[in-house]
């Protein structure tokens, strides 16, 4: 699917490389408020890294979508880690500072995992918060997740 339209505001598309600009001016100009959370920040030092970013997902062959409010970039959210054997995935997300508090990534992740378990046939999602990012361990909490653990160095 490469279009998942979510509400009269919101829909996921499909990441292409042509989307590489936005995100790496995104990163770069919100650097202090992403890194906090996001490691990847730090190697992210010129476009090129996110194209290559981008041509790794198309490799690894993952579902990575942009995340556009309004007709704005917000940020990016997919699968990662794909386990098709065992009919697994995990679901990362991050979201531009100023689209926070909106429910933009609660109401994409409630329709990536209609997708992944009626499309996909994926029947266990995982998702993995940094310990301390309270706004994004209550997305999950929202959508019914349990928690099974606290990786705290890793």
């Amino acid at each position: 699917m490469q279009t998942i339209p979510i509400n009269a505001e919101l829909f996921l598309k499909i990441i292409e490389l042509s989307d590489a600009k936005t995100i790496f001016e995104t990163i770069n100009s919100q650097r202090t408020y992403l890194r906090k959370w996001l490691p990847f920040v730090d190697y992210t030092r010129e476009e090129e890294d996110t194209v290559r970013f981008i041509k790794a997902v198309y490799k690894d062959e993952e579902k990575v979508y942009v995340l556009n409010y309004q007709n704005d970039f917000a940020g990016l959210i997919g699968f990662r880690g794909t386990d098709n054997f065992n009919r697994k995935t995990e679901i990362g997300y991050w979201l531009s500072e100023p689209f926070q508090k909106k429910g933009i990534v609660t109401n994409a992740v409630k329709a990536l995992v209609k997708y992944a378990f009626t499309e996909l046939g994926i029947n266990r999602i995982e998702i993995n918060c940094a310990v301390g990012n309270e706004a994004s361990s209550r997305i999950p909490q929202k959508l019914g997740f349990k928690l099974e653990g606290i990786e705290r160095d890793g």
